[in-house]
């Protein structure tokens, strides 16, 4: 089969990624065969192929948003299934967290695409107790961002704890915040973005947000929950500073620079928090795919051929693309 490899030792800027002749992987018990449509390409790929996230394998197929159909099945997903696949592809199932059901904080937590070979590819192995059944009738480029960006932006509307009708930030408005402020919206929520970059200013517009500031800019009123995009400790900061007392703020990052100093007593007195967000479970993502189908959510991508993996990753690197990358077999 052919697929986009990243090779630890010898993958370079802008040329992270070589497309080639590989064996076409064999399932074993308990995974599916995936004939991969199309795979979403997140920011986490970014910091794979960048280094940013520590190399864990010498060559690693990266893509961890993946839809396509079952190619060899099981009993309870049979060859012609339509399934998604997202970052966590397992967990051991035994540890304190997954037993407390924490399974996103487990031990020994198997990742797409990093721990295991992904989907930038023409097929891929899976567990089948983490392949997920899709909404009917959305095409596969419009679904693959909602099995990382989307679910783990409706995670983070978890963590931060978001009620309905509240007054929401979302501070960087990527693949994830733009779907995210879609759920924001069906609850009833207020939602004010902070980003950089006039494309995405006007994507926040477009798509209902109460008020868009620049990177510079802070809300105009007090938040009760805000949630940041951007991996930056600067970002957290300039969110926590917009937060009512008691309110939180979510750090949706897989990666985050240094935290700079702040004042203790005008940003988080008051019972302020802040909460990292850690992956996903398997039920967040039945949540959250259950949510799409009924808002009927819809995302903007720019589609890439999987011959152009290093043009996709330096559209999400330089957030040039008109809304989600997604390569397309």
């Amino acid at each position: 089969m052919r697929a986009a490899v990243f090779d630890a030792k010898t993958g370079t800027a802008g040329r992270w990624i070589q497309v080639e002749d590989v064996a076409k992987p064999e399932p074993g018990p308990g995974e599916l065969l995936v004939k991969v449509a199309a795979c979403g390409v997140c920011r986490t790929d970014l910091h794979i192929v960048e280094r940013d996230l520590p190399p864990l394998r010498r060559r690693i197929i990266p893509g961890h948003q993946i839809v396509g159909e079952v190619a060899e099945g099981t009993a309870g997903q049979p060859v012609g299934t339509r399934v998604g696949v997202s970052w966590i592809g397992g967990v051991d199932g035994t540890c304190r967290y997954c037993r407390q059901g924490m399974e996103n904080l487990c031990d020994r937590l198997v990742f797409t695409g990093y721990t295991v070979d992904g989907g930038y590819a023409e097929y891929a192995v899976v567990r089948a107790d983490f392949a997920y059944p899709l909404p009917a009738g959305m095409r596969a480029s419009q679904a693959a961002p909602l099995l990382c960006a989307g679910i783990i932006g409706f995670r983070s509307l978890r963590v931060a704890g978001v009620e309905r009708g509240e007054r929401v930030g979302l501070f960087g408005f990527g693949s994830s915040a733009s779907l995210a402020i879609q759920v924001l919206r069906a609850w009833g929520c207020e939602a004010y973005v902070v980003t950089r970059g006039e494309n995405h200013r006007k994507a926040a517009d477009s798509s209902g947000a109460t008020w868009v500031g620049d990177e510079n800019a802070q809300p105009p009123v007090e938040l009760d929950r805000a949630v940041t995009f951007a991996p930056s400790g600067k970002v957290v900061v300039q969110a926590l500073a917009a937060l009512r007392k008691g309110g939180v703020v979510a750090i949706n990052a897989i990666h985050l620079d240094r935290m700079p100093e702040f004042d203790y007593d005008k940003l988080l007195w008051g019972e302020r928090q802040i909460r990292s967000v850690a992956n996903m479970t398997r039920q967040d993502a039945r949540d959250f795919l259950a949510v799409a189908a009924e808002i009927g959510l819809r995302q903007r991508v720019t589609e890439f051929p999987l011959t152009e993996a290093n043009a996709a990753l330096e559209a999400v690197k330089n957030e040039t693309a008109d809304g989600s990358v997604v390569m397309v077999m």
